[in-house]
């Protein structure tokens, strides 16, 4: 069964599916070698980049606080028992890469993750929360994936506990799906509490995000940043007891 509703933004019939996982796709995946992002040299280029790819975003669970929606995700994606997806956000954004020394890469240099930045919107298109990297006041500063509420400022870091490119679900150009368990949190400066009791985060149907192939070949290229398109759903969750 499928539910869903007509998005005007990304122009086509967003759908849930309820009820079992489908089955594994049978078809060969097919390399498309345009699929790999180029290096971007400036910022509000990678942005603009970012905001075409909304256009093909193909899911986006429509549900409202406190409903349950059977999702299908790999098994060592699954939250564990006693949580309760109570929000949901379409990402748009970059995955960050910054040309560094790599004592593991041949060439000596490699591209290095250093961090995302995206945007999440509900299924009403309205910005609801900002994804980035930044240090964990609860780790002594470590620092961990960010999401701030877009109203109240309240902020959760992650860490992810699982990942999973499993083909019957990870698209072959993606980045991978992962599970995180909240391991930071703060409220708002007026004490607002939006995502401050999350307990764990799923980031499922990603499309784009992967390192450049080209770009950080030799020690001329050090410094070098690609800022590489990306989009996700990030769903979150808070335990089951617990209310808006």
């Amino acid at each position: 069964m499928r539910l869903g509703f007509w998005s005007p933004v990304y122009g086509n019939w967003r759908r849930i599916r309820t009820g079992p996982a489908p089955q594994a796709r049978k078809e060969p995946h097919m390399k498309n070698d345009h699929a790999q992002q180029t290096p971007r040299r400036l910022p509000h280029l990678a942005c603009a980049a970012a905001l075409a790819v909304v256009f093909a975003v193909s899911l986006l669970p429509l549900v409202h606080a406190d409903e349950s929606v059977p999702f299908p995700v790999p098994d060592t994606l699954q939250v564990p028992e006693g949580n309760q997806l109570f929000r949901v956000g379409a990402a748009v954004g970059t995955q960050n890469y910054l040309c560094l020394l790599s004592e593991a890469s041949g060439t000596g240099v490699a591209w290095t993750f250093v961090g995302p930045q995206a945007t999440l919107f509900n299924e009403l298109e309205r910005q609801i929360i900002t994804h980035f990297l930044s240090p964990n006041p609860d780790e002594e500063g470590m620092a961990r994936a960010t999401w701030q509420h877009s109203r109240d400022t309240s902020t959760v870091w992650a860490m992810a506990i699982a990942d999973s490119a499993d083909p019957d679900f990870v698209e072959p150009e993606a980045i991978p799906w992962l599970l995180l368990e909240v391991v930071g949190r703060e409220p708002g400066p007026t004490g607002g509490h939006r995502l401050t009791r999350t307990t764990f985060i799923q980031r499922l149907n990603t499309t784009g995000g992967l390192a450049p192939l080209t770009g950080c070949a030799d020690l001329t290229d050090l410094g070098q940043r690609a800022f590489v398109p990306y989009t996700a759903d990030y769903l979150f969750y808070k335990k089951a007891a617990e209310s808006e």
